[in-house]
């Protein structure tokens, strides 16, 4: 459970206090990082 929630949840879920990006998002925004999305 605690890797689901870890590795998989928090990663994709939005969250608002980081302008509905997910944390990932967020930290490597404030990194100078270019996300790339799956297609």
């Amino acid at each position: 459970m605690f890797e689901y929630i870890e590795i998989f949840y928090n990663r994709r879920r939005l969250h608002s206090g980081v302008s509905y990006r997910t944390l990932a998002e967020a930290r490597a925004s404030m990194e100078g990082i270019t996300m790339r999305s799956a297609a």
